[in-house]
């Protein structure tokens, strides 16, 4: 199935289960066949209409580079609304970046859960370097499709140089690289919020419906940090942190927790 965009652009989704709509937004580099999405989905699937899809510009979704905030807020609001006018929406990582702006931008969002955006809030890490957007543009201009998801590994996501090299290694890799082309909107989503500086005080207030903000228990010092942070700041919101949970949170561990958030 497909939504259109505001402009005009086909936007890919899929829907499972019956119930509330309930719209899962994806972080960087993922997008349906190649992320937590379907797996999550099919978690929830008991309990609501479960809507997954495909970012613009990636899986089969449409969209030219460069990519803006605003495209991607009207291609969620485009989802809501062929999913009936009004949903819960959850939203992981720079998804969850993406999830807030929406939500603040005044979208018909019933419930909003968010699951460690990847905000840098005080010196437990540093900050990204302050070339961080501009290189990423620099390396996607020269083709350079591969260094530009090692650069968004290292100095955005924080992965220690080792683990990035075996990633290179594996056959996902090639996934990866294929949607490159994407993370500059992930990057205008996050990177005010990664200068090892407090969040601003209500940068969000339009975020009103009741807001759940999730850690892992496992997750980085920081990443747990900018989490309760975020909670803090939201005008409607509650914190939770999920015991032996990584930014790579398990949906069985996680779909409990958002069955009861959404039907509270």
């Amino acid at each position: 199935m497909h939504a259109t965009a505001a402009d005009g652009t086909r936007i890919a989704y899929e829907t499972s289960g019956t119930g509330p709509p309930l719209i899962l937004v994806d972080g960087a580099l993922c997008y349906r066949a190649s992320g937590p999405g379907r797996p999550l989905a099919a978690a929830l699937a008991g309990r609501f209409t479960v809507v997954t899809y495909d970012r613009r510009g990636r899986g089969e979704s449409g969209g030219a580079a460069p990519f803006t905030i605003d495209q991607e807020v009207a291609d969620l609001a485009a989802l809501i609304q062929a999913a009936g006018g009004e949903a819960l929406v959850y939203g992981i990582s720079s998804g969850a970046a993406l999830a807030l702006e929406a939500a603040d931008r005044g979208l018909p969002i019933t419930r909003l859960a968010l699951y460690e955006a990847p905000f840098i809030v005080d010196g437990t890490r540093e900050p990204v370097p302050a070339n961080y957007a501009a290189e990423m543009d620099r390396l996607l201009a020269a083709g350079k499709r591969g260094d530009a998801v090692r650069w968004f590994m290292r100095r955005g996501v924080g992965l220690p140089a080792f683990v990035v090299g075996m990633m290179r290694l594996m056959p996902a890799w090639r996934k990866l690289k294929g949607v490159a082309h994407t993370l500059p909107a992930d990057v205008a989503l996050t990177v005010e919020y990664q200068q090892a500086t407090p969040l601003p005080a209500g940068r969000w207030q339009g975020v009103t419906m009741p807001t759940l903000v999730v850690a892992g228990g496992k997750s980085d010092e920081w990443m747990r940090n900018g989490m309760r942070a975020l909670a803090d700041v939201l005008p409607k919101a509650e914190h939770r942190t999920l015991d032996g949970q990584t930014h790579l949170v398990k949906p069985a561990a996680l779909a409990p927790v958002l069955t009861e958030f959404f039907t509270g």
